[in-house]
């Protein structure tokens, strides 16, 4: 079922749905399936699993220089997906990244999800490699989601990348893409940032998730420049629940996201790790229950180093 779909049958109930890492190389599924064994009882309405392409890293050889390697630590996608909607039978959601891919790769993905039945994709660019300063893409591959866009439009429209048509095109693919709130961190100003996400509306993304952030009204805002500028698809609100004492450094550095002065002044005073983990429970239930009595049928959660605290937060609202 599409993702607009099952947005529309929640209409009056509250839902929610949550983002997986997939495991890294070597290590198996079970910490996997765990985490979705705590959360599936509260009927998530989908499951989004990241994906981590191709990076690079320096490894010093023998001779004392230095080799530039790719590798790729999160493996397996497409099989967890698989995996997962096999398993519990709930609609999942793999993300189709720029990141480390040529167009040629991003084919045999939509090859392999259109055999294995997977109807519903989000389309992102991806994060631009650890050591360089801006995001470029591999030779071959793509410099904007939009493009991403493109590729799946025409995917579905019973073209290959090199023009050759698809013999027996299956069910097209349905898309979302990523919306920010406080902005994306490369956007020169809120109004560009804001047309590009209409531009992705234009080519067919279906429903937008939002980058994670823990100021309501920041949403709101956002949401409503969003129907002034004509963006009109679905744009699901999305939470993390803060858990470290750490985070009030790391959050805003890797999400280019702001704290709340009523928050980061809570976590100052927080001893422990423990502290700050119940104060980022108490702050999500907050969160929620305001975005769900705003009028919004579905939250989705990101969970990684959080998987305790969704839960928490999800039994005592649903």
């Amino acid at each position: 079922m599409k993702v607009k779909d099952i947005l529309r049958q929640q209409t009056g109930q509250r839902k929610f749905s949550f983002e997986v890492l997939p495991p890294l190389k070597g290590n198996g599924t079970e910490a996997l399936f765990r985490t979705i064994d705590k959360l599936k009882d509260m009927d998530p309405i989908f499951i989004n699993i990241t994906t981590h392409h191709s990076e690079y890293v320096y490894r010093e050889t023998d001779n004392g220089q230095y080799e530039r390697l790719r590798i790729r630590r999160r493996p397996g996608t497409i099989a967890i997906a698989a995996a997962i909607q096999q398993r519990y039978g709930i609609p999942v959601i793999p993300h189709l990244i720029c990141s480390g891919a040529t167009a040629e790769d991003i084919e045999y993905e939509l090859i392999d999800l259109q055999f294995l039945g997977i109807e519903n994709i989000l389309v992102l660019r991806g994060d631009k490699a650890k050591d360089d300063r801006m995001f470029t893409p591999i030779a071959g591959g793509h410099a904007h989601a939009s493009d991403l866009c493109e590729q799946v439009n025409r995917f579905n429209e019973g073209f290959f990348i090199d023009g050759t048509s698809i013999k027996h095109p299956g069910t097209p693919f349905h898309y979302g893409v990523a919306a920010y709130p406080e902005k994306h961190e490369e956007a020169p100003n809120p109004e560009m940032d804001m047309a590009y996400l209409k531009m992705k509306q234009d080519l067919g993304a279906e429903y937008a998730v939002t980058q994670l952030f823990y100021d309501n009204q920041k949403y709101f805002d956002f949401v409503r420049r969003a129907r002034e500028a004509g963006v009109t698809i679905p744009i699901i609100p999305a939470l993390k629940p803060f858990a470290k004492l750490s985070q009030l450094t790391v959050v805003p550095k890797t999400f280019h996201c702001d704290l709340p002065q009523e928050l980061a002044a809570e976590v100052v005073k927080c001893k422990t790790d423990d502290d700050a983990r119940q104060l980022g429970i108490e702050w999500g239930i907050q969160q929620a229950r305001e975005l769900y009595a705003s009028g919004i049928t579905s939250i989705h959660f990101f969970t990684v180093s959080a998987v305790d605290s969704v839960v928490a937060i999800t039994k005592a609202l649903l």
